[in-house]
């Protein structure tokens, strides 16, 4: 444990930092897997309220990754490439 106390500071701000990155690192890849489970069930269904579901799914979690960036957990190229790539998903279906 540090003796100084700015070092005892940082190492309180780094753990809270850490905790948060992970919250929001894991619900990203949470939700990605929510949404590309239900494109897979709307893919066999073919059933509209499947596609709605999925989009909503998208929202949420193009929300999460947005606020994410805006807290600096993801860099904004990071943030747009993983959007990016999840549109193309749902674009492809």
């Amino acid at each position: 444990m540090a003796n100084i106390k700015s070092a005892q500071k940082r190492i309180l701000v780094t753990e809270r930092n850490r905790l948060q990155n992970r919250f929001y690192k894991s619900s990203v890849r949470t939700l990605t897997k929510m949404f590309l489970k239900s494109l897979e069930t709307y893919k066999t269904s073919q059933n509209p309220d499947d596609k709605v579901k999925a989009q909503k799914l998208l929202g949420s979690v193009y929300s999460l990754i947005d606020k994410g960036s805006k807290r600096n957990v993801f860099h904004k190229n990071t943030a747009a490439r993983k959007k990016s790539k999840l549109a193309a998903y749902l674009k492809a279906v």
